[in-house]
């Protein structure tokens, strides 16, 4: 069990069980690094955006975390949204988004680096993609989602596709950008938790 105050208070803050422990973490608190410190204010202030409620930052947190497979932040956003209001029909469609994207990012991903291939641009996809036509969370935030996840996987032709159909669907810059950011700190989480 870590006993570092920053961590225990993040843990806290997360709902992680405070005898949860990663060798990254293990590394940070033997030399009592300033990241810690750092990491736990980043979280804190991406959750709580202005631009964001909280149920959508859960949400939207979440999906990062299943993109990264990393089953104890799972727990820990799927019980932060579920307390922020979110169904279990919203949680399982972040999951569902989450691993769209991740088939979607690498095809699409592909077919960008393959740019002067006319075959690879003039066949179709031949991928099943219905629960994007009326998701459960809205279009809005489903867009979100998708833009999140893609910009998580790098995949430049689905980032910039989603951040269109999202503005469309009337998000901010300002909602945008503070996703975005979301996503960036949450990864950053994922890795030493």
């Amino acid at each position: 069990m870590i006993q570092h105050e920053t961590v225990v208070n993040m843990f806290a803050d997360l709902g992680i069980a405070p005898e949860h422990i990663s060798l990254s973490l293990e590394r940070l608190v033997a030399t009592d690094s300033k990241y810690i410190r750092d990491l736990k204010l980043n979280v804190s202030a991406v959750l709580n955006g202005k631009n964001i409620s909280k149920k959508d930052s859960a949400l939207l947190a979440l999906s990062v975390v299943v993109n990264e497979k990393n089953n104890v932040l799972i727990q820990s956003f799927e019980a932060l949204a579920i307390k922020e209001g979110a169904s279990e029909a919203e949680i399982a469609e972040i999951h569902s988004c989450a691993s769209l994207m991740s088939a979607n990012n690498i095809f699409y991903r592909f077919k960008h680096y393959m740019d002067g291939t006319e075959y690879y641009q003039n066949t179709p996809a031949g991928l099943r993609m219905s629960i994007m036509m009326n998701p459960v969370i809205g279009k809005e935030l489903f867009e979100l989602t998708s833009l999140v996840v893609s910009a998580v996987n790098g995949c430049e032709r689905c980032v910039t596709s989603h951040e269109r159909s999202v503005k469309e669907h009337g998000a901010t810059e300002a909602r945008i950008y503070d996703a975005m950011r979301l996503a960036a700190v949450i990864k950053s989480l994922s890795v030493v938790v």
